[in-house]
C-alpha cells in the first residue's frame, strides 16, 4: 500500500496521533509525499544496506531527498505494525554527554522492534581503565548489529573502526561531522518548503540561506553546511555569519569552490538578517579540547530584523543566543526539525541494517 492509496481519514488520524512539536510551525509530511505522488526513491536506500555513516559527504541529493522520503512514509504511518528491526540489536555507545540524539536513536530503534543496548557515559566502560576505542569495537562485533557511537575526539571514528566489523554510524565525534543531524534537518527544510527536493526549483521558492556559526569547529553547522551545498538549484545563496574571518575549515574548503552556489560570509548579523529565508544559528563550538559558546552579540529574538516569512533552525540545545520568545511565532522551525529526529534516524537505521523490505509499501 502506498501512502497515496491511503484515505483521507487514515491520513488525519495519523496526523492527528503522531506526536509532533508543541510550538511553532507544524510541518507536514504529506506535502513532502505529494510531490512524489507517494513513491519512495528506493536504489539509493538499497545502497546504504551494510554500509557505516560517519560523514555527509558520502551521500548526494538523491539519497539525502530519497531518506526524507522514507522518513515522512513512516513518520505518517504505524509502522510499528511491520516490525522492520525485529532480532536485531543496536549499541548506543555515548562518550560524551547527549540527550536528543541517543534518546532519539534508541526510541527508534525501539519504535521498530529493535532492542538496544546503551553506553551513556563513557566512564563507566573499560575507558576509565585505559582500554583503547579499537579493542572497544572488537568486542562490539558480537554484542550488536549497528553502532551508533559519539566521542569527543575527532579521531574516535577512524579509531574505533581499526576492529570494528559492524556499520557504525556517527553521531558526533569532536570538530568533525553529524551526519544524521544534517538529514535531520534538511528533513525539516523539505518538508516546510518541499520545491525544494525538486531538481529544478521554481525560482520564487527558492531561498537564501544563513548560517550563524562556524563551521570549522561546529560539527552540526559544518554537517549542515555540506548537505546544503549538494542543493543547488533550490538554495540560491549562502551567507556564513561568524566573528571568525574564517570560518569554514580545511574539510570544507573543496566543496564550497566547486559548489556552483555563490557563498557570502560576513561578521555583522544585522546587515544580512533582512535578507534570508532561512536561518540556522548555533553557537557551540569544539575548540582544541573543550566546548564553549560563540559570542553573545549574533542573539535572536523576537525583536530581531527577520522577514516576515522567515524560519529558524537549531540543531539544540540552545543557549542565550536563542531567545524562548521565539518559540510561539512562526519563526520556529526549530521545534518541528528536532521532531522529526526519531523518523530520519528510523529510516537511515533501516536501510543501514537492510530491513526495508519489511516495510509495506515502499
Amino acid at each position: 500500500m502506498t501512502v497515496n492509496s491511503l484515505s483521507k481519514n487514515q491520513i488525519t488520524t495519523a496526523l492527528t496521533e503522531r506526536a509532533t512539536n508543541s510550538k511553532g510551525r507544524r510541518l507536514s509530511p504529506e506535502s513532502l509525499l505529494a510531490m512524489t505522488d507517494g513513491k519512495v526513491d528506493r536504489p539509493p536506500l538499497d545502497a546504504l544496506a551494510g554500509q557505516s555513516i560517519l560523514n555527509p559527504r558520502q551521500f548526494d541529493r538523491r539519497t539525502v531527498v530519497a531518506i526524507s522520503q522514507l522518513a515522512a512514509m513512516l513518520e505518517l504511518r504505524n509502522v510499528e505494525i511491520d516490525k522492520p528491526l525485529d532480532g536485531k540489536i543496536a549499541i548506543t555507545a555515548f562518550f560524551e554527554p547527549s540527550t536528543r540524539t541517543r534518546l532519539s536513536f534508541e526510541s527508534s530503534v525501539q519504535r521498530l522492534d529493535g532492542k538496544v543496548l546503551s553506553v551513556p557515559d563513557g566512564q563507566v566502560t573499560g575507558i576509565a581503565k585505559g582500554e583503547s576505542l579499537a579493542d572497544i569495537g572488537e568486542m562490539f562485533n558480537t554484542y550488536g548489529d549497528v553502532v551508533i557511537m559519539r566521542h569527543p575526539d575527532t579521531d574516535s571514528i577512524d579509531e574505533i573502526r581499526r576492529n570494528l566489523q559492524r556499520p557504525l554510524i556517527n553521531a558526533g565525534n569532536g570538530s568533525g561531522h553529524h551526519p544524521t543531524q544534517a538529514l535531520i534537518d534538511w528533513y525539516a527544510l523539505l518538508k516546510w518548503r518541499p520545491e525544494l527536493s525538486l531538481p529544478n526549483c521554481p525560482p520564487d521558492r527558492r531561498v537564501h540561506l544563513g548560517i550563524i556559526g562556524t563551521p570549522g569547529s561546529m560539527r552540526a553547522v559544518k554537517s549542515f553546511l555540506r548537505l546544503s551545498l549538494m542543493f543547488a538549484g533550490s538554495v540560491e545563496r549562502i551567507t556564513l555569519i561568524s566573528e571568525m574571518a574564517d570560518p569554514v575549515g580545511l574539510d570544507l574548503t573543496e566543496p564550497i569552490e566547486e559548489s556552483p552556489i555563490p557563498i557570502d560570509i560576513v561578521n555583522d548579523v544585522q546587515d544580512v538578517l533582512p535578507t534570508l529565508d532561512v536561518v540556522y544559528v548555533n553557537s557551540i563550538a569544539f575548540l582544541g579540547d573543550s566546548y564553549r559558546n560563540l559570542d553573545n552579540r549574533f542573539k535572536l529574538d523576537a525583536s530581531s530584523n527577520l522577514k516576515s516569512d522567515a524560519v529558524i533552525m537549531h540543531p539544540l540545545a540552545r543557549n542565550d543566543e536563542l531567545s524562548e520568545d521565539l518559540d510561539e511565532t512562526d519563526h520556529n522551525l526549530y521545534f518541528a526539525q528536532a521532531a522529526g529526529a526519531v523518523f530520519v534516524r528510523q529510516a537511515v537505521l533501516t536501510a543501514v541494517l537492510d530491513r526495508l523490505s519489511r516495510i509495506s509499501g515502499i
